[in-house]
């Protein structure tokens, strides 16, 4: 059986604290559902605490690098694909993954978030700025959940993959 795989996309360098709280309880929970955790691979903010959390529950980790860096990538990635595609290697993270994840939000998360919609993939946005929740929700209501935690993440995520089966 395939194995599923759910992105967790978010700022790097300008990820806040809590974004990458949130992050490694999101990388973890993932882990223990059985699900593989897609991230852009590389070792700085939600990217890297995504993979940490999701290593320390056990599970397996993939990153899609923009650039051909490996030395860049996060420790607790299993899997570096590395595209020297730089930002178009969003398409790559958003079309592998049955459900994406926003976990907070700058340029490169909010181009992943469009193009999922355009791709007609469901996404969960997990933030604390209600004017992207606003934006995103009045282009795709049907498509856009939202969370105001990991727990309910992984619920909405249950339901979308339930629903797709």
């Amino acid at each position: 059986m395939r194995k599923i795989l759910i992105g967790v996309m978010g700022p790097g360098e300008k990820a806040t604290p809590k974004e990458r709280d949130n992050a490694y309880q999101l990388g973890q929970l993932i882990a223990q559902q059985g699900w593989v955790l897609l991230s852009g691979g590389r070792n700085v903010g939600v990217m890297d605490a995504a993979s940490k959390g999701a290593k320390a529950s056990g599970g397996l980790t993939v990153g899609i690098l923009p650039n051909d860096n490996l030395e860049a990538v996060s420790e607790a990635v299993d899997i570096a694909i590395a595209t020297d595609m730089g930002n178009a290697r969003n398409n790559i993270n958003v079309l592998s993954c049955r459900a994406i994840v926003a976990c907070g939000m700058g340029l490169g998360t909010a181009s992943e978030v469009a193009l999922a919609l355009k791709a007609g993939k469901s996404v969960i946005l997990l933030t604390d700025f209600p004017e992207n929740v606003k934006f995103f929700t009045r282009l795709a209501p049907k498509q856009v959940f939202i969370a105001d935690n990991p727990e309910t993440v992984i619920e909405i995520a249950k339901e979308i993959l339930r629903k797709s089966i």
